[in-house]
């Protein structure tokens, strides 16, 4: 049963797509609305389904003795999974109210039913070679989420995103090459599969996660993400950011800890560079989304900065910090969804694509502005909300790290972006709802245009979950220790 449940979970939704293409639906909103929620609805199903089940393993075939093509069921892949699978329908609920005006649903759910496919068959990749192939397919795959309008900033951009995502994969390709030697297994091995890091695995590995992480937007190879995210249709945007980034964490997590081991670069130039690279994005991330000011270009620099806290925590290399990096994982891709959601409503109803269009519209989108809030307040970390746990342990775990320098100037530069996050994220509110005295009275002849229920109800979860997971994190805390504890 687990070995048929491993083959379906990517399979389905690619059946899905081909089905969604087959049926001759001419533009039926409803009918594509209601085959792609079914699609979307039974893949988080067999996502929560897996978790549920024991670690399981099937080989699907072999490009050689030793390049086995296979997937695997274990904490690590299941805890991605779930993540993917339920921020994928959220946003997929809210493409319905939002999708009607860009067109070609039919072809854009196609698409987005194929990318969740690879993505459900990178998180349960046994191999790295396994990891790679469906890495680079859903970089193929979501490239047409990011050119779906087809205008020329859009493909633009898309080419872009191509030519960074190649550039990276290529760098994660060299990496494989090197490792494939070294390994005493072509299988991920929790620990490390690699027995001895010389400089040549040492040069490899910082090579390959830069490589990987640039799915992360981290420095230097973030430049791809400022630039599709905001030209992308929100609920693109959202899962771009919410999802597609963390495709970038996973493949880390798989090279530093199941074929690396941390055992072999802690406190090597590596680890060093690394940390260096991770705290630099966090601070450029939220300094760039500080300056800016088109509403979904902020928010994907704000992605550029809050996905390298992940990375940080990972680099970190304690229990406490991964689990942190892990919790944060949870708590962005949900917040940021949210935050991507929210902009793309209040484009949709009014136009406004730029911070300063945006003062008084608490009047007139009330449910959006305080779902959008309460998502920025969880961003910068203010309690009860779900951003204040994790960062609480990441900074916890720089500061129990012991690593010179860096204990303390982790939390430094925490702390620092998190008041940048404050500074980009709450004037925005702030202004939504105190316009101000003049501004208030030409808001009385704009009437309210707030969205309907179809839009509404992936932001309310979004915003439930902020709250519940922050008052009640101690399910993922103990999921994230318990792998946190496997790993070390």
């Amino acid at each position: 049963m687990q070995s048929i449940l491993l083959c379906l979970i990517p399979l389905f939704p690619a059946l899905a797509a081909l089905v969604l293409g087959l049926l001759p639906l001419k533009d039926n909103s409803r009918r594509i609305h209601l085959a792609a929620g079914i699609a979307m609805a039974v893949n988080f199903a067999l996502c929560v389904w897996l978790m549920f089940l024991g670690d399981a393993e099937v080989v699907l075939f072999s490009l050689g003795e030793n390049l086995p093509i296979a997937l695997r069921s274990d904490l690590t892949g299941r805890l991605f999974l779930l993540l993917c699978g339920g921020m994928w329908l959220n946003s997929g609920v809210f493409s319905f109210g939002y999708l009607p005006h860009e067109g070609h649903e039919q072809r854009y759910f196609i698409f987005y039913l194929l990318t969740i496919a690879a993505i459900n068959a990178i998180c349960l990749s046994a191999t790295l070679v396994t990891m790679y192939l469906f890495f680079e397919l859903m970089t193929l795959l979501s490239m047409a989420l990011v050119v779906h309008n087809m205008s020329k900033e859009a493909v633009a951009a898309g080419i872009k995103y191509l030519l960074y995502s190649i550039a990276g994969a290529m760098m994660g390709l060299f990496g494989i090459f090197v490792f494939s030697t070294q390994m005493a297994s072509p299988y991920f091995v929790a620990g490390g599969a690699i027995a001895e890091g010389s400089p040549l695995i040492l040069w490899a590995t910082l090579i390959t996660v830069i490589g990987f992480a640039t799915k992360a937007g981290m420095f230097p190879m973030h430049g791809w993400l400022p630039t599709a995210h905001p030209i992308a249709p929100a609920p693109a945007s959202a899962v771009l950011s919410g999802v597609i980034t963390k495709m970038g964490v996973l493949c880390v997590v798989r090279v530093l800890f199941f074929t690396v081991g941390a055992a072999n670069l802690r406190g090597t130039f590596v680890q060093t560079v690394l940390l260096i690279l991770a705290l630099c994005t966090v601070f450029m991330g939220s300094m760039m989304a500080f300056k800016t000011t088109g509403f979904k270009k902020r928010l994907a620099y704000s992605t550029v900065s809050q996905v390298s806290y992940i990375l940080f925590g990972l680099f970190l290399m304690t229990p406490q910090a991964f689990a942190g990096a892990v919790e944060h994982m949870y708590f962005h891709s949900i917040m940021k969804n949210a935050l991507f959601l929210c902009a793309g409503a209040v484009i949709l109803k009014t136009g406004s694509t730029e911070v300063s269009q945006l003062r008084g519209m608490g009047k007139r989108m009330p449910l959006t502005m305080w779902c959008f809030t309460i998502a920025g307040l969880g961003l910068v970390g203010v309690p009860p909300l779900s951003g204040f746990f994790s960062k609480w342990d990441l900074a916890q775990g720089s500061l129990s790290s012991g690593i010179a320098v860096f204990s303390w100037l982790g939390p430094v530069v925490l702390l620092i972006s998190a008041l940048l996050t404050a500074g980009y994220l709450l004037p925005i509110s702030i202004d939504a709802f105190f316009p101000g005295h003049a501004h208030g009275e030409t808001l009385a002849e704009e009437p309210r245009c707030e969205v309907g229920a179809v839009m509404a109800i992936p932001l309310l979860v979004l915003t439930v979950l902020n709250f519940v997971l922050g008052m009640f994190p101690g399910a993922l805390n103990s999921a994230a220790n318990a792998l946190a504890a496997l790993l070390m």
